[in-house]
């Protein structure tokens, strides 16, 4: 399963080659961005002071606009919270699977990327999430691009996708993002395009990976007359996956395009548009086995590096249950998005002090998803048909009166190893619209007071079509199974002739609408060397959301087809919920800057989450949704650097309150009343780097978390129907799919030659203790992996880059089954899980004028 030596020769050869050039993070001072030039410095910088070019600025010179009130944003030795950036050259160094997986340069970010390109689950440290993404926003040139940061089988970086039109990242945690914005309390992505310069400049670079991709890149830059520029670029790309579903994993593309302009000296305007259509598979959990609390191993006749349930054999499903009299659906299509985007920036100074900008996006589209999701584990078709009856739905078959067949045809052994799971169609429409505008007025030297407005109006429509259990073979690319039994001369239709179970359990419509409004103001004051600021943010949330009403029908009239007996649909009638809630936030930061080269600072901030139309508005009337939930942040940090040595060291205190909790019965169904309980949090963040020599650079991300749940008294009642029911306490439990201890160590070492250059790196990443959910009860155990990549620029246009991540095939989990509270392990020790994908090598040619 594993080739071992082939992953001693990648990884000698990775090591030998010399160690990494400035990687993942903003704290290369000296790397060279050679994407950089083919770029004019963005919008959002424009009538600032510049940051000098990327060869020579120190990183904390470095001038950064994200969480900053004003139109030249701030240097990072002034910045009284964490906050990391990231060029082009150092995106792609990070080695990012996904966009999501990106994050994980910023210290106390975990993006679990075990799910593949889309629905990334985002854990920050200290926040507690537990899946989705309810405390990340994701942001293209400082526009959120949608309303609300999550929602069921939706986070934002769903519609985004790396490529060469990004300039850089810069990724904000905590501090004034309770302010600006759409009022984060998480984190903050925002990505800044490149647009064009007055000399053309662009390149185009075609990549293959061992997983079967094939993939284009291109970006042009150009101007259009004397004052404007103009910028297209994208992707195309195609790829049978590192686990193959028998057909393309991934497939499709992205295609950008930007128009700036500069007013005099006075101030910038640039409008971009973006087309997105990508679709992409979504990850199921597989079988492993577990051995003690936190060790895990390969589930016989699976590789947990490669193998996939997915197959051509299930593929294609007729879901008859699906709002309207039901639809086809594709696995092949995934968790995909097509998407339009269009935006613009508008900076310009009014003299006298005032200036204004202006920040907005308009976009829409369809983001479903067609994927698997996990039921119970696996079981013998014997077990299932005649000795596990909740496998069934609580059908008790007749001793040997079943008959089971693979659906293109052949009997099933009886001991041949089964399961059903979920597939899953959700079909999501969004649209949104923000604006975010600010204006500014020097008061006096020093002194700088900035008034904003942050309008989004945003609206979701969806249907549904959950349940929809196929029975199928518990192997690698599955096969779909069809039960059939005999009673009293009577032939009874267990399932469909697809092997489906049932025609869902939850076949919904839902249409949400949301408008926020936010006014905000901040004053920052420079007193010598000390830079004070405060902000406030006044914010309401109104949304409403529109489900329909289910009653049960049997769709066929044929009580001989059980699986379509009693099948929920929309009845014609709605239940529609409304939700307006008001909330302030604000923030107060000091900086003190020790030395050209030194800073200390200290911020408090208080911010609040909103409901979104699933986790807060739907299941629940008007009135009786829950409670906003608020989080009270202290944070301190020290920023360093000289020749030898970056440090930019943070320490925080997080509490938690207005968690939920909703208990179920064994069908899903909430039951009871919401529990609410809080968390508590300290933790250390780090970004370092030493330079112990020319070309050497060692550089380490790493954090260290104590973060637990509190203020609940007793325990939380659940159903298991793996490990059997329970109540667990949870006062002083781990929070949940957070590491208590990561990092990541990359040395580098760039060789010079006549030539060109060769940069190459490693990367070693350790992910420490982590659990499922809230009741601590299944441990996921600790792992590492190791990245590596030689990058070689050769004389002024050609660039060769080989690049592969997890390459010692290390097996380690992000999650279990996300649907069995508690131990998700059987007697057998089988558990359903998402472990890291295996080895994966790719390697790019690209040519740059």
């Amino acid at each position: 399963m594993h080739n071992k030596s082939l992953t001693r020769l990648t990884l000698s050869a990775a090591i030998a080659a010399s160690l990494m050039s400035g990687v993942l993070v903003s704290q290369n001072a000296s790397a060279q961005d050679n994407t950089q030039a083919q770029g004019n410095t963005s919008t959002a910088n424009k009538g600032a002071p510049q940051a000098a070019d990327a060869k020579s600025t120190k990183t904390l010179q470095e001038v950064v606009v994200t969480g900053t009130p004003t139109v030249g944003g701030i240097r990072k030795i002034d910045a009284s919270f964490s906050i990391t950036s990231a060029t082009a050259e150092q995106i792609k160094q990070a080695n990012p699977k996904s966009t999501a997986d990106l994050l994980k340069i910023a210290p106390g970010l975990w993006p679990e990327s075990t799910g593949g390109q889309t629905g990334a689950n985002v854990e920050i440290a200290g926040f507690p999430g537990g899946g989705d993404a309810p405390f990340f926003t994701m942001q293209m040139m400082g526009s959120p691009l949608y309303g609300m940061p999550t929602l069921s089988f939706f986070e934002q970086s769903t519609i985004f996708r790396l490529d060469d039109t990004i300039e850089r990242a810069e990724i904000l945690q905590g501090g004034p993002s309770v302010v600006f914005g759409d009022g984060q309390i998480g984190a903050t992505a925002n990505f800044i395009l490149k647009q064009g310069s007055a000399k053309p400049t662009g390149s185009v670079g075609i990549t293959y990976g061992s997983e079967g991709l094939w993939r284009a890149d291109g970006f042009y830059g150009f101007k259009l007359a004397e004052g404007w520029y103009g910028s297209v670029g994208g992707f195309w790309r195609t790829s049978d996956g590192v686990r193959s579903p028998q057909f393309k994993a991934d497939k499709g593309g992205q295609f950008t395009a930007t128009v700036s302009h500069d007013i005099g000296t006075n101030g910038s305007l640039m409008l971009y548009a973006r087309l997105l259509d990508d679709k992409n598979q979504f990850i199921t959990p597989i079988p492993l086995i577990q051995h003690g609390s936190d060790k895990f191993s390969a589930y016989p006749g699976f590789d947990p590096l490669t193998d996939t349930y997915y197959s051509k054999a299930i593929q294609h499903v007729h879901l008859a249950g699906y709002p309207g009299g039901g639809t086809d659906a594709n696995l092949a299509n995934g968790r995909g998005a097509k998407m339009t985007f269009f935006g613009g920036n508008f900076d310009y100074d009014l003299g006298d002090g005032w200036s204004i900008s202006d920040k907005f996006l308009l976009n829409g589209g369809d983001v479903d998803t067609n994927a698997l999701f996990s039921g119970s584990n696996p079981a013998s078709l014997n077990d299932m048909l005649y000795n596990t009856p909740a496998g069934f739905g609580g059908l008790v078959l007749p001793a040997g009166a079943a008959t089971a067949n693979y659906v293109n045809g052949g009997a099933v052994d009886p001991n041949q190893s089964v399961i059903h799971q979920g597939w899953w169609y959700i079909h999501k429409h969004l649209k949104n619209i923000n604006n975010d505008f600010r204006l500014s007025k020097e008061l006096f030297e020093g002194n700088t007071l900035t008034a904003g407005l942050y309008l989004a109006h945003y609206t979701d429509d969806d249907k549904w079509a959950l349940g929809n259990q196929m029975l199928m073979s518990n192997t690698p690319n599955a096969r779909p199974i069809t039960v059939t039994y005999n009673k009293g001369g009577q032939t009874y239709y267990v399932t469909d002739n697809q092997g489906l179970l049932d025609n869902g359990g939850y076949n919904i419509t839902e249409h949400g609408v949301a408008t926020n409004k936010a006014f905000y103001l901040s004053d920052s004051w420079r007193i010598d060397r000390w830079l004070f600021d405060a902000s406030a943010r006044l914010e309401n949330q109104h949304a409403s959301n529109r489900v329909c009403n289910l009653s049960n029908v049997d769709l066929d009239h044929n009580p001989l087809t059980l699986y379509n007996n009693s099948v929920p649909v929309c009845n014609g009638t709605f239940s529609t919920t409304d939700y307006d809630k008001t909330h302030t936030s604000w923030t107060v930061g000091a900086n003190y800057e020790l030395a050209d080269n030194m800073s200390v600072y200290a911020r408090v901030n208080k911010g609040v989450h909103f409901g979104d139309f699933d986790n807060a508005l739907r299941g629940n009337t008007t009135g009786n949704t829950a409670p906003l939930q608020k989080v009270q942040n202290f944070e301190a940090g020290f920023k360093y650097q000289s020749d030898l040595i970056y440090a930019d060291i943070s320490v925080y205190h997080k509490q938690f309150n207005g968690l939920t909790y909703q208990p179920t019965d064994g069908q899903g169904v909430p039951v009871g009343k919401q529990l609410l309980y809080g968390s508590d949090s300290k933790g250390v963040n780090l970004s370092g780097a030493v330079m112990p020599i020319d070309h050497l650079r060692l550089q380490l991300v790493a954090n260290y978390l104590d973060g637990h749940y509190s203020h609940y008294t007793g325990c939380i009642p659940y159903v298991n129907s793996v490990a059997g029911n329970g109540c667990a306490p949870i006062n002083g439990v781990q929070l949940q799919r957070q590491p208590k201890f990561r990092y990541m160590f990359t040395p580098s070492y760039k060789i010079p030659f006549s030539w060109g250059d060769v940069t190459a790196f490693v990367t070693y990443t350790h992910v420490g203790s982590h659990t499922q959910d809230q009741s601590g009860l299944q441990q996921l155990g600790t792992y590492h992996t190791w990245d590596f990549g030689v990058v070689a620029n050769v004389e002024q246009n050609w660039e060769l880059r080989l690049q592969g991540t997890n390459i010692t095939n290390e097996l380690g989990l992000t999650e279990s089954n996300s649907r069995i509270f508690g131990s998700a392990s059987g007697s057998d020790g089988v558990i359903l899980a998402r472990p890291l994908e295996g080895r994966e090598v790719n390697f790019q040619v690209k040519y740059k004028f």
